[in-house]
């Protein structure tokens, strides 16, 4: 039986095309040569600064959700904390610790890096890092910015699951960060033997 040869290569950018700065992403049109075919089309890439987000966890073992609504499916989505690594932040952790305290009011001394995914590799160029907050509590009143209401919300985590099942947590980056926390906790139990909430 033959297999399909494989081919990973890089493409080669033969022109790029600044086609609008948006603030929060700039669209560029870039052609490409497909290394297989030797054929050359356009391809669109949003270009966008990195994103940070944080599944803040109380000592009761409580997440910190925020409502809030998206103006791409027009609903109001149950989420965790999370948006841009702005240049002042630093880092995406300090990011990630701005937005629980602007959307929630929360506030963590123990903040841990989970990883991060690429959120859509055939468009965008960016990468979303998530985080995990530890004996979170409220240290202040929520303060979005101007163009963002959000609503607090405590659900346990052992409810999780369920709520992903059920399309009550529907954001993918909201998901894959919850992976990413199952696959840190099954790495704490299995190497260090200290169950996480």
């Amino acid at each position: 039986m033959r297999h399909p040869q494989h081919h990973d290569e890089a493409w080669d950018t033969l022109a790029s095309r600044l086609l609008g700065d948006y603030r929060i992403f700039r669209l560029w049109e870039q052609t490409r040569r497909s290394p297989r075919t030797g054929l050359d089309r356009p391809f669109y890439v949003l270009e966008s600064e990195d994103w940070a987000n944080i599944i803040p966890v109380t000592a009761e073992g409580q997440v910190v959700f925020v409502r809030q609504f998206r103006h791409g499916t027009q609903e109001v989505t149950l989420e965790i904390p999370g948006g841009i690594v702005d240049a002042g932040d630093g880092s995406p952790a300090v990011a990630a610790r701005r937005e629980m305290l602007e959307e929630s009011g929360y506030d963590s001394p123990t903040i841990i890096s989970l990883g991060s995914v690429a959120p859509n590799p055939a468009l965008l160029t960016n990468r979303c890092h998530t985080f995990l907050a530890l004996d979170a509590e409220q240290a202040a009143e929520p303060n979005p910015g101007h163009f963002e209401d959000t609503v607090v919300e405590l659900a346990p985590l052992v409810d999780v699951p369920e709520l992903i099942r059920g399309g009550r947590i529907s954001h993918a980056l909201v998901i894959a960060a919850f992976h990413l926390y199952e696959l840190h906790r099954a790495r704490a139990m299995h190497f260090e033997g200290r169950p996480l909430p």
